[in-house]
């Protein structure tokens, strides 16, 4: 199978000076392509999910501070810097789970308070950005080699919420190790859970698994035990928005269930995400931030009352996977095993 990325619209994307997404509230009724040429069209855009997932919001936010310079004008480099430190604070607050967000728009900001002079921190702000996207593009590849490789001879593969294209500059995370496998043509099915309150997994993983050519069958978040237990899944893989010292991952809510399920069934449970989701100066997953949502994603759908209107409601974007867990984390660099807190250090370079 040859998949051509470059044949496929981006999430994000850097167009005459501004920035373009795809909406992925719209998918998959149609796909429409969106201007953010404001900061807060960017905040709206990453708040609202119209891009999402953890690489491609740190993009989108990459591309926000570049945006915000030319929306404010600022007219010597004083005025420039105190932007750079405003915009860094605004947009990196946007989400506050995914550490992908924050550390992107500081590392723009870091690169282009260098500048002497207005224009020479909006090219700094710009050429970091974009090499970030880059650098993006290049870990997906080296993630989907890897773990193609490390699930070799498995090929019946359940994940939850999206992780592909949709959420990254390149073929994904824990899709990417799928697209791997397609792409040198050794068999894989996909099982995706709905991946509910939002049905990312519906809306958007069967989506473009389907524009893809591969293999995937749509179940409930509630099934995966059943799944696994009627031998319809041979390891699950899923992505990562935060992953802290101890080998702890906050991921989309829903995948603890399915790594306890995994557990309980021998399954392998693995995690592929890029060095840019690791957050050292957090020592265990009781500590991650996780992000409530409003009422009204569970009790609407589109307009549409799907529960009582003064319902009481609890509603985490998020999880935290406890790291004895999971089996392996699969990144750029390879594969990380237990003892977490040991390869972990050892990957970013801080034994």
């Amino acid at each position: 199978m040859v998949l051509d990325l470059d044949a496929l619209t981006p999430s994000v994307a850097w167009v005459d000076d501004k920035i373009e997404i795809i909406d992925q509230t719209r998918l998959p009724e149609r796909l429409d392509i969106v201007e953010l040429s404001s900061v807060d069209a960017v905040v709206d855009a990453i708040y609202r999910l119209a891009v999402r997932g953890a690489p491609a919001i740190g993009a989108c936010g990459a591309l926000g501070v570049v945006v915000g310079l030319d929306e404010r004008c600022p007219r010597d480099t004083i005025e420039a810097r105190a932007a750079l430190a405003d915009l860094v604070e605004i947009i990196g607050s946007a989400r506050p789970t995914a550490v992908n967000l924050r550390w992107s728009v500081e590392r723009v900001g870091n690169a282009a308070a260098g500048g002497s002079t207005p224009s020479e921190i909006r090219s700094r702000a710009l050429a970091e950005a974009l090499m970030l996207i880059d650098e993006d593009r290049v870990a997906c590849e080296r993630i989907g080699e890897a773990g193609r490789r490390e699930l070799t001879g498995l090929s019946n593969i359940m994940t939850h919420c999206n992780t592909g294209r949709l959420t990254t500059a390149g073929w994904g995370t824990a899709l990417g190790v799928v697209y791997a496998k397609a792409a040198a043509g050794e068999p894989v099915s996909v099982m995706a859970s709905e991946t509910r309150p939002l049905l990312q997994g519906a809306r958007l993983t069967v989506w473009e698994l389907d524009d893809a050519g591969i293999e995937v069958t749509l179940m409930p978040d509630s099934s995966s035990a059943a799944a696994m237990a009627a031998g319809k899944v041979d390891a699950v893989i899923v992505g990562a928005d935060r992953i802290v010292a101890n080998g702890d991952t906050a991921n989309k809510i829903g995948t603890f269930t399915h790594a306890v399920n995994a557990r309980y069934a021998g399954i392998p449970f693995y995690v592929a995400a890029s060095a840019a989701t690791f957050d050292p100066s957090i020592a265990t997953g009781d500590d991650i931030p996780i992000e409530l949502r409003p009422s009204l994603e569970m009790t609407q759908w589109r307009g549409r009352q799907t529960a009582p209107e003064n319902a009481a409601t609890w509603n985490p974007a998020f999880d935290v996977t406890p790291a004895e867990l999971i089996t392996a984390i699969i990144t750029e660099a390879g594969i990380l095993r237990p003892p977490f807190d040991q390869s972990i250090r050892s990957m970013l370079g801080s034994d």
